[in-house]
């Protein structure tokens, strides 16, 4: 069973990576896999708590690493035998660049020998500056798995894409009050839909969003071991 590396991420910022980043740790729970998880949003904060990182304040265990830093690289990609998924949740716009250390660092040669397993989620924009993207790092990211992703929980209307986005990931709109909720309880979409105290309403919300996004994951065999 070779380990699988799951980065998430875009060049472009605000199209809601982060909340992408946080289903698949819940959905890769959810099927029972172990999983690290790792948040390379080291320089943001906060406000609340004055800890670093966006994803991080979800769960517990995710550590903050800087991927510009080669203890931090080695903290991440040599430890990638001591589960079966290791999550990367990447700065924005470090997409492109993360794929090529990797490159540089041997990742795709284990990949291609089959001793590693690579997904790439590509979360893009509704404008064409992140539509310029797609070619760029598809390509980065050739001999492994490279999924763009829909994500319209920006109210992102995704009109006029292009022949390049081919059969996405589409993540739909979740209820803005119950994601402005989950945002401030800062936990998982799972353990919020597993607090009784947060009421039916909202619950089935959650519940409800994380059917189809779950159903998206299991369409791309992100759960396959």
């Amino acid at each position: 069973m070779a380990p699988h590396l799951v980065i998430v991420g875009a060049d472009k910022g605000g199209v809601g990576k982060t909340t992408v980043a946080r289903a698949l740790r819940d959905y890769f729970t959810s099927h029972g896999i172990s999983v690290r998880a790792f948040d390379g949003e080291y320089l943001a904060k906060d406000p609340k708590t004055g800890k670093r990182g966006t994803f991080a304040r979800f769960f517990d265990g995710v550590e903050v690493v800087n991927l510009a830093e080669s203890d931090d690289q080695m903290k991440v990609f040599d430890g990638l035998h001591l589960a079966q998924v290791t999550l990367l949740d990447l700065p924005a716009g470090t997409m492109s660049l993360t794929l090529k250390d990797l490159r540089t660092l041997g990742f795709f040669d284990g990949v291609a020998g089959g001793t590693l397993r690579l997904s790439a989620i590509h979360v893009i924009g509704s404008n064409k500056a992140s539509f310029d993207e797609i070619d760029g790092i598809r390509d980065g990211v050739a001999g492994a798995g490279y999924h763009t992703v829909l994500n319209a929980t920006n109210r992102s209307k995704f009109e006029g894409l292009p022949e390049s986005v081919k059969d996405p990931i589409r993540v739909p709109l979740l209820e803005e009050r119950t994601a402005a909720d989950v945002d401030m309880q800062s936990v998982g979409f799972s353990a919020y839909y597993a607090d009784l105290q947060n009421g039916m309403v909202k619950r089935g919300y959650v519940n409800s969003w994380l059917k189809p996004v779950f159903a998206e994951f299991d369409r791309k065999a992100l759960n396959a071991l």
